[in-house]
């Protein structure tokens, strides 16, 4: 691990982004079950340590009436008629499924902030800390570590809780882009802090 963390249990979120049915199922199919498993676990155990976590989805409505034309991530998810509300795709992959009292937050776009009430859930619990896992590596959690931290959060990125299509560039923004911004550990490095 390149730097001591320390964790802040009261100010600190676990933030667990997209990890839906369809986009869960965008990963290669040999790397779902470990990726799971590794999300499970840093879930369980954060939970047990007392940390707040924190359910970012994106999902649309009927119609899709949030994706402009212009947009060719989400036109191509619309066309397809893919994460749409109380779709089984659009659900949160039970393997990774919310407990009772867990927040869950709705997006209509990539990063965990743009178009969510986010940032009031972290601040009405003093959420200065945040550890971002999430698919895909270049989507949401690249857009949210900028986002969070332009708004000067303490950052922590799961580098093997995250996946991505391209594994070239999952290495290159966990080994040269988000270290710059972000604390980058893997969830065994996590837990060990806790």
């Amino acid at each position: 691990m390149p730097e001591t963390l320390t964790i802040d249990k009261a100010r600190t979120a676990i933030i667990i982004m997209d990890y839906q049915n369809d986009i869960v199922g965008s990963v290669p199919a040999e790397q779902q079950g470990p990726l799971l498993q590794r999300a499970r676990l840093l879930l369980d155990r954060a939970r047990q340590a007392g940390l707040a976590v924190i359910y970012v989805v994106v999902r649309f409505r009927e119609g899709y009436p949030e994706v402009s034309p212009r947009n060719k991530v989400f036109g191509g998810i619309s066309q397809a008629g893919r994460l749409r509300e109380g779709t089984p795709g659009a659900e949160i992959h039970p393997e990774v499924a919310p407990r009772a009292g867990e927040a869950v937050v709705t997006k209509r776009r990539v990063g965990a902030f743009s178009t969510t009430d986010l940032a009031a859930v972290l601040r009405t619990r003093d959420i200065h800390t945040l550890v971002l896992l999430g698919i895909a590596t270049s989507g949401c959690v690249l857009s949210t570590v900028r986002w969070a931290a332009d708004e000067d959060y303490k950052l922590v990125v799961i580098s093997d809780a995250c996946a991505d299509r391209d594994e070239e560039v999952h290495r290159v923004l966990m080994q040269k882009v988000f270290p710059r911004q972000a604390t980058v550990v893997t969830v065994q490095e996590f837990l060990s802090s806790l």
